[in-house]
């Protein structure tokens, strides 16, 4: 699939989602990239939200970029505080 085409995709799928994983004051800790990476296997796509206490020490765009590379993911879309990661399915090994 075509990067604009997924990106328009998962946008519209997730359009009336709420966000499953939230980042709090203590920015982006192993435990929430765990959490995403458990999430991303099950469902390929998701929405973070980042609390305004996570923004007193990284910016919004910082914070979105270091998930995406850390969980090898595709950062989707960013507005306000909420973003958007999708990764493609595993191919399984046979």
């Amino acid at each position: 699939m075509n990067t604009s085409k997924t990106k328009r995709f998962v946008k519209h799928k997730l359009q009336k989602a709420s966000p499953t994983v939230w980042i709090g004051k203590e920015g982006l800790t192993a435990q929430s990239i765990e959490e995403i990476e458990k999430q991303l296997k099950k469902s390929r796509m998701l929405k973070i939200k980042i609390l305004t206490s996570a923004l007193q020490e990284e910016t919004k765009k910082n914070i979105a970029t270091k998930a995406a590379e850390q969980t090898g993911a595709l950062l989707v879309d960013l507005r306000g505080n909420i973003f958007i990661l999708y990764r493609r399915k595993e191919k399984q090994e046979t």
